[in-house]
């Protein structure tokens, strides 16, 4: 349970890291694209780019990227890509870079000295990706030695002090471990609008048509209602917990 449900923790700050940058004349734009000369090489050096290298290595950390992390992986590449003139190039150009990147832990501090210079002294950016990362690292509801290692070495490299840091790890834990929801077999499969015959595979459809539905846009969120947001979570919430109990009553 507790895997799929921190899933919407993950979700919310998504939302919340959009919204900031928008509050703060951060936000991402086509526009600010228009003109990107597309290439892997040019990507990969890219603030975009070289976040989603951290993300990699962290989503990597515990030795493996699982299904939960690979669902928001994909996410994050539709939200990203859509900035670009060719989306589907640049998504396909983003996975590249992040199954390279997961793969090689040794350039994790290059990486993450270069993302700092590129963000250009931008401490509200800085302080998101990070706040991301260390949800990143919760996803499983777990937080092992090694993906503790990743985030003291890039909120290191990003500026931030062991205090800053523990902070909001102690914040975002504290968030995860009160974010469990129950309800019913019946309940679960109405929720997601499907009987209990229906196959595996319309079970997992169903699931990640509602999580793209409920999920907000990491890049170009316009700063919905506080009130959106917690309804939002909520109802990704109640689609995890339902998401689990059918996979387990399943054994799936």
């Amino acid at each position: 349970m507790t895997q799929l449900i921190i899933f919407v923790i993950v979700i919310a700050l998504f939302y919340w890291l959009s919204r900031s940058f928008s509050q703060n004349q951060h936000t991402y734009t086509r526009n600010q694209f228009s003109g990107f000369k597309l290439n892997k090489d040019t990507l990969a050096h890219s603030e975009l780019g070289l976040f989603v290298a951290l993300a990699a290595k962290v989503a990597k950390a515990d030795g493996r990227v699982d299904e939960l992390e690979a669902e928001l992986v994909s996410n994050m590449f539709t939200d990203i890509s859509a900035l670009f003139p060719d989306p589907e190039a640049t998504k396909k150009l983003l996975k590249e870079i992040f199954d390279e990147e997961k793969n090689a832990p040794h350039n994790l501090d290059l990486v993450a000295q270069a993302l700092y210079k590129a963000l250009d002294k931008d401490t509200h950016k800085r302080q998101k990706m990070v706040e991301f990362l260390v949800n990143l690292t919760y996803i499983d509801g777990t937080l092992s030695k090694s993906e503790e290692d990743i985030l003291h070495r890039i909120a290191y490299h990003l500026g931030f002090s062991e205090q800053d840091l523990k902070s909001m790890m102690e914040h975002f834990g504290s968030y995860h471990r009160h974010s469990l929801k129950e309800s019913s077999i019946d309940q679960a499969y109405t929720l997601l609008g499907l009987s209990s015959d229906s196959t595996n595979n319309e079970v997992k459809k169903a699931y990640r048509a509602l999580v793209r539905e409920y999920h907000p846009d990491i890049i170009k969120s316009q700063g919905a209602s506080d009130e959106y947001l917690k309804e939002a979570t909520e109802k990704v919430q109640e689609i995890n917990a339902a998401y689990e109990i059918i996979k387990k009553s399943r054994e799936l």
